[in-house]
């Protein structure tokens, strides 16, 4: 029996969806790799400049290099920037991708609601061996947004908080940016995309 049109262009727009998503989990994971060694070099460069602040040179051998404190001192300032502003970009990247999920996820509920008035319970709740319900990929693609939307707000939040004479901050921010992760919710991601490999490639 073939489908009525508002559920035809409504299953065409949840694949497209799901296809995007699939995409964009890729992309999220390959930037958030990239981030965790910036964040260490970070906290390393955040640990050097307070254990150049505990040394006193002048005691030292180096005492007859009077310019050096000042040089090693500029020098990590100025790495740190540059780790800072590499960071920065990445959360330009997670941002494009939050952006694309949001207007994915957007379009397809903005379909949606367009056709609901031709769209009985029993037609969105239906479900089969290869296609997962209407109501099911749509709360699906709300998870997904979800989770995107608050993993950057967090990391922007914590990247927002960091500055340079705040040594404490900053080398603590490894940790607290690995504390961000969410497995659990980034395996259910990836259970959603199994769960709609079969409709996506039935076309």
């Amino acid at each position: 029996m073939s489908k009525p049109a508002p559920v035809l262009s409504l299953h065409q727009a949840l694949r497209k969806s799901f296809q995007s998503l699939e995409n964009n989990q890729k992309v999220w994971t390959t930037v958030l790799a990239e981030c965790s060694p910036l964040m260490v070099s970070l906290g390393n460069l955040a640990e050097q400049l307070r254990a150049l602040s505990n040394v006193q040179i002048s005691i030292t051998p180096l005492r007859d290099f009077p310019d050096l404190e000042k040089r090693l001192r500029f020098k990590l300032s100025q790495a740190m920037d540059t780790v800072l502003g590499k960071l920065n970009e990445k959360m330009c990247s997670l941002q494009s991708v939050r952006d694309s999920i949001s207007n994915q996820v957007s379009a397809v509920f903005q379909l949606y609601e367009q056709n609901a008035d031709s769209l009985d319970l029993l037609t969105v709740t239906e479900r089969s061996a290869t296609t997962p319900s209407v109501s099911d990929m749509l709360e699906w693609l709300q998870d997904a947004e979800r989770h995107y939307r608050q993993q950057f707000l967090r990391r922007k939040t914590l990247l927002q908080t960091l500055r340079p004479d705040d040594l404490s901050l900053l080398e603590s921010a490894p940790k607290r940016w690995k504390s961000l992760e969410s497995p659990s919710t980034e395996d259910h991601i990836t259970d959603i995309l199994c769960k709609v490999s079969f409709f996506i490639e039935c076309q």
